[in-house]
């Protein structure tokens, strides 16, 4: 029976929750997404239970589908990120030669621009929308997977069962999905948690600047730059996805760690 320590189980309920809600958010929202069902920024009551925002619509329904919208594009560029990076760092350790060189020295050169600025350059010259969004930080990231798949890569390449394979005339796919990936997830799973919320922050960052998700649409980030105007009078309409962005993250990584924990010493109980 698999034991989950108080924090892991806190951090599932909360994932799980967040999640849940985003998956029904058109089915949990009391208001529909655009509608305007209030006064400006009016207080919270019976009706409103985080009140309004600034053009009067319900702000937990904004805050529900906003959630929905957020969650999804970074779920979605995290795995872009993780199935091109893990895939392209295993083949270039796997390979080496000028194949390693080559897709090194690429990401070397994506690396050397902040990830921001590239993406604010190229999202003001697309159209952006959902998929712009996802595919842009999904490759953008999927530098950041690339270096630390072939670290943990160039490692595991040099042990005695990847020769063992290699003699045995096994193709590069079977070195890195059965060799490779299996011994290798314990750093994968640790980055995972951290990939999802730089996503999360990525995608609000956006938003903020403009360049995110566009009118109707919301999401969280959007949701701070509709409502930022009211921090001068005391109104906490934007501190909500702030606040959710924060429990999110607590959340997911207090997973994250479990998993690593729990990976790790089960290889460790393997190799005993």
């Amino acid at each position: 029976m698999i034991r989950i320590p108080p924090s892991a189980l806190l951090g599932l309920v909360m994932t799980g929750a967040f999640f849940f809600v985003a998956i029904f958010a058109d089915f949990i929202a009391p208001y529909p997404l655009a509608a305007v069902v209030g006064g400006v920024w009016d207080p919270s009551s019976s009706e409103h239970w985080l009140g309004t925002d600034s053009i009067g619509r319900d702000l937990m329904s904004r805050m529900i589908y906003g959630g929905q919208t957020t969650i999804k594009i970074a779920t979605l560029a995290t795995i872009v990120s993780f199935g091109l990076g893990s895939v392209l760092g295993f083949t270039a350790a796997t390979v080496g030669g000028w194949v390693d060189q080559a897709l090194s020295r690429f990401v070397d050169l994506l690396m050397s621009i902040p990830s921001l600025i590239l993406a604010l350059v190229v999202l003001s010259v697309m159209s952006v929308n959902e998929l712009t969004l996802i595919l842009v930080m999904g490759l953008l990231d999927a530098t950041r997977v690339f270096r630390l798949s072939r670290a943990v890569a160039v490692d595991i390449t040099v042990m005695d069962y990847v020769e063992a394979a290699r003699l045995r005339g096994e193709g590069t796919g079977w070195i890195i999905f059965r060799e490779i990936l299996p011994n290798a997830l314990s750093p994968l799973v640790a980055e995972l948690g951290l990939r999802f919320i730089f996503a999360v922050l990525f995608i609000s960052t956006l938003s903020f600047l403009g360049l995110g998700v566009q009118p109707p649409g919301a999401d969280w980030g959007g949701i701070v730059k509709e409502n930022s105007a009211g921090l001068v009078y005391g109104i906490p309409a934007a501190l909500a996805p702030a606040v959710a962005i924060a429990v999110l993250a607590i959340s997911v990584n207090l997973v994250a760690d479990w998993v690593l924990n729990r990976t790790t010493s089960l290889k460790g109980g393997r190799g005993a």
